[in-house]
């Protein structure tokens, strides 16, 4: 009872603090003329810009040139910006947090006494908007809700007064776009406190379309705007595709900026389950962190490593996996927070699937070792999974051998490689990765029948291997059945080939390139 006594009062509270924030300061005339448009925005946008591209430097000298020009509080609002994109660079280090909330709140503090200063301007009141955004986008990660909420409905009125005094002001479309989406949407739980607060109502398809109206017309803001639609179409709208489409657009934009391929790996892993996609996004950023074409080369690279490996292991190569894992651990990155624990848990489970368990079994006790304040990523909780369930030792063999066998075909010695991948068949005849390996020795060694076997029978196990395997059966397939003029099963199998979900870029370029030659 104490404790919901308590939260009542403390709503009632809030609820007074947003009626006072929503209503227009004592004394203030409301009749003056409308003070219209950007001050000095191209040199804003440069600046913001540069924010975006991650060339924080490039952006704090763009600012000093802008600021006397540019109003004091728009370089304040863009240099928080760029804080908080430093702070989400590495999110679950919270070492950083009372440094940045020190400084938005001062730039909201400044933002209010603009207002009231030149109630009919409608830049300060945008800008208001824009540093609540800032701070709600805080408290939104770090699940704090009813300043989340609180914020919600400052940000709507500062920037209903700014589109009042300037229609064609659609930078402020952004965040009030993004509060009639997620008041609409919100779970009840939400919309509860939403209603304790008095806050109003919102309209998803209105939000939606005020956030497309920013990302097309805005000036300062367009980006932000398709940032947070990226967000939106992956979590709520299920579309995934055109999430991914815009983040390659950023990424054409903003191009040394890691952030974006790290999105885009996530979206091919979380909600495509295409690991093919993602691992090439993953080595992407590895690649731009090793030539200098990313910025945050560290992060990049960590990032990379750290997800690639997490692909590989799904991918049934663990012993690559293991070497980006070990990649991670020499280097010892301090940045993204955890890296070293996170690295020794996927070379944990890495080695397991080949039958290393006493190396394994080290790796988890390092990683729960290493795991940092408040494990943001269980890494303790992964490593006693990894210390307390042991592999079966027939899977594990049957993989190490697999690989032996795989390795030596890449290699070019296909009559060494069929011996080990026999012998993984041997011990799990119904694992589809060994019979697709097999199949490929078994082609290189002109042995059609045999090859076709194997890939036929990948196709019929359950649980079917991994995604990529299952397309490339079906791409090897459709070649056995061309060669030997069964025109009618090799469109079949070409067609399954390019249809299938995760199929790997190679795979179903082969596949359409067979499709064209037989139609």
């Amino acid at each position: 009872m104490m404790r919901s006594a308590h939260a009542g009062a403390l709503v009632l509270v809030c609820a007074g603090v947003l009626l006072a924030a929503a209503a227009v300061p004592a004394g203030v005339a409301t009749a003056q003329v409308p003070v219209r448009g950007l001050t000095q925005a191209p040199m804003l946008v440069r600046a913001y810009d540069l924010v975006y591209d991650a060339d924080f430097a490039g952006a704090d000298a763009e600012l000093q040139r802008a600021c006397g020009p540019a109003p004091a509080q728009a370089c304040d609002v863009i240099g928080i910006a760029a804080q908080w994109w430093r702070l989400c660079f590495d999110i679950d280090d919270r070492s950083r947090d009372g440094a940045f909330k020190a400084r938005v709140n001062a730039v909201i503090a400044s933002g209010e006494r603009w207002v009231q200063r030149e109630p009919a301007r409608a830049e300060a009141w945008l800008y208001l908007g824009a540093a609540y955004g800032v701070r709600v986008q805080y408290h939104g990660q770090r699940l704090e809700f009813l300043p989340a909420a609180r914020d919600g409905k400052r940000i709507k009125h500062s920037l209903e007064k700014a589109l009042a005094l300037d229609p064609a002001l659609d930078d402020a479309n952004a965040g009030l776009g993004l509060y009639q989406y997620y008041a609409d949407i919100a779970p009840s739980v939400l919309k509860v406190l939403r209603w304790f607060l008095g806050l109003p109502g919102g309209d998803r398809i209105k939000g939606l379309a005020q956030l497309h109206r920013a990302r097309e017309r805005g000036v300062l803001l367009r980006a932000e705007a398709a940032y947070q639609l990226h967000l939106i179409d992956l979590w709520y709208e299920r579309k995934t595709d055109e999430a991914i489409a815009i983040l390659s657009d950023l990424h054409a934009r903003y191009p040394h900026n890691p952030i974006f391929l790290l999105n885009a790996a996530q979206a091919h892993e979380v909600y495509r389950s295409d690991r093919s996609a993602a691992l090439a996004a993953y080595r992407s950023l590895v690649d731009g962190a090793r030539d200098g074409s990313l910025r945050e080369p560290v992060l990049a690279e960590t990032w990379g490593r750290l997800g690639a490996a997490a692909q590989l292991t799904a991918l049934a190569e663990p012993d690559r996996a293991a070497d980006e894992a070990r990649a991670v651990i020499l280097k010892r990155p301090a940045a993204p927070y955890g890296a070293v624990a996170q690295a020794q848990l996927e070379l944990g489970r890495a080695l397991d699937q080949i039958g290393r368990r006493d190396e394994a079994l080290a790796a988890y006790r390092a990683a729960a070792a290493a795991a940092p304040a408040g494990d943001p990523r269980e890494v303790r909780r992964g490593a006693q999974q990894g210390l307390s369930r042991a592999p079966d030792r027939a899977t594990s063999d049957a993989m190490r051998l697999s690989l032996e066998g795989w390795r030596a075909f890449e290699r070019g010695d296909s009559a060494r490689a069929l011996a080990p991948l026999d012998r993984a068949v041997q011990l799990r005849p119904d694992d589809g990765v060994h019979r697709y390996r097999r199949g490929r020795v078994h082609l290189a060694l002109a042995d059609r029948v045999r090859a076709r076997a194997d890939f036929e029978r990948a196709l019929q196990v359950r649980p079917l291997p991994p995604a990529p395997f299952v397309a490339a059966s079906y791409c090897e397939l459709g070649a056995i059945f061309e060669a030997s003029s069964d025109r009618a099963r090799a469109l079949a199998m070409y067609d399954a080939a390019a249809r299938a979900h995760g199929a790997a870029a190679e795979t179903r370029s082969l596949a359409q390139r067979g499709l064209a030659r037989l139609r």
